[in-house]
């Protein structure tokens, strides 16, 4: 099996998605892989969404341009936010359909996005897989305003349809402050990847920039988010791994 590069992530889900509906009933499919519209009230966050995001996201860019023989180990990750029902045995029986399965090991993470009492002043973000976001100013820049949006929607979208509700935020006012915040450093490059689908054979591009991006300015309380999203993923294509994340500080009074 050939993995080429930036494809990992979306063959395991089309692998996941072909045999989830062949194994589980119409309902866990659709509530598993295929979610229905949201209808989200005012004030709840983000809006006018046209499909819910799925549950999970795929970890799999370690295995991006990797040949494998019959017989060789690999391993993925798989992150679940659906806490009511996360649906782990239909995964774990979907991937042991395509794979000898060897372990499943699983852990529960939480983000506490409370403001930190720590001074943050500034911060580098890894974009280690293909991030796209809305509203980018292109690939040379991303403003942090725009991140941190991206992140916070994403992680009040995925908790109000999986988990405790909407944020309870001053929405606004957060987009507000960080207007403040400024990029002191940006290396960014793009990456080109498409994906073919398998119902209608067009072919879209699923492709993003990755590098790093520094921030300066008051930003504990924004750090939570971009932790958070570590884990959920920003921007588009989330699903197959893409906007995956990492936030060091490199400035703070700890």
């Amino acid at each position: 099996m050939h993995f080429h590069p930036g494809q990992a992530g979306n063959v395991l889900r089309g692998a996941l998605g072909s045999i989830l509906r062949k194994i589980t009933c119409a309902e866990d499919y659709a509530r598993i892989f295929e979610p229905v519209s949201p209808v989200l009230s005012a004030g709840a966050g983000p809006s006018g969404l046209a499909d819910w995001p799925r549950p999970f996201v795929i970890r799999a860019a370690s295995l991006d341009g990797q040949a494998l023989r019959p017989g060789d180990p690999f391993s993925f990750g798989l992150n679940l936010f659906n806490i009511r029902d996360p649906a782990l045995e239909h995964f774990t029986r979907a991937f042991a359909q395509w794979a000898h399965l060897v372990s499943v090991e699983h852990s529960q993470v939480v983000v506490d996005l409370s403001p930190g009492s720590t001074r943050v002043s500034r911060i580098r973000v890894e974009f280690q897989t293909p991030t796209e976001l809305k509203a980018a100013a292109g690939v040379g820049s991303v403003e942090f305003p725009v991140l941190l949006a991206r992140a916070r929607d994403r992680v009040s979208t995925l908790r109000s349809l999986y988990g405790a509700g909407p944020l309870e935020i001053d929405f606004r006012g957060l987009a507000e402050r960080a207007r403040s915040v400024k990029t002191v450093r940006c290396e960014l490059s793009r990456v080109a990847v498409e994906r073919r689908s398998s119902r209608t054979g067009q072919r879209h591009g699923i492709g993003g920039f990755i590098g790093i991006a520094e921030y300066e300015g008051d930003l504990a309380e924004f750090v939570p988010y971009l932790q958070a999203a570590h884990w959920t993923g920003v921007g588009r294509h989330c699903t197959w791994g893409n906007g995956q994340i990492h936030t060091e500080l490199l400035n703070s009074d700890f």
